[in-house]
């Protein structure tokens, strides 16, 4: 009996840690659902998808103003920028052989 006992414990002790388990993975999809629900409560207000298209907007505004201004120094300093474009690949050529690992 005494083996038949030890079984019923060790039994009653593992379903004990699934149900702490099961009740901490309750509890934290709760807080999930909540915490998502309350993003989604945010983004759905109007004014918060005004502000996400007129950030976009000026993002797309100051790439294509950089890619003008870019376009222009190339246009009229040619030499530089093949400089420039030069010394930014050698400085990644140089960075990834120092970070590197041993491994390689």
């Amino acid at each position: 009996m005494s083996r038949q006992a030890d079984i019923e414990r060790r039994l009653d002790d593992l379903s004990s840690r699934v149900r702490q388990y099961g009740d901490g993975i309750s509890d934290t999809a709760d807080n999930l659902m909540t915490r998502g629900r309350r993003a989604v409560g945010r983004l759905n207000r109007r004014d918060t998808g005004k502000r996400i298209a007129r950030a976009a907007e000026d993002f797309a505004d100051e790439a294509n103003y950089q890619y003008r201004r870019l376009r222009r120094q190339v246009n009229r300093h040619p030499v530089a920028t093949a400089a420039i474009v030069a010394g930014t690949v050698g400085a990644f050529l140089l960075l990834r052989h120092v970070f590197r690992g041993d491994d390689d």
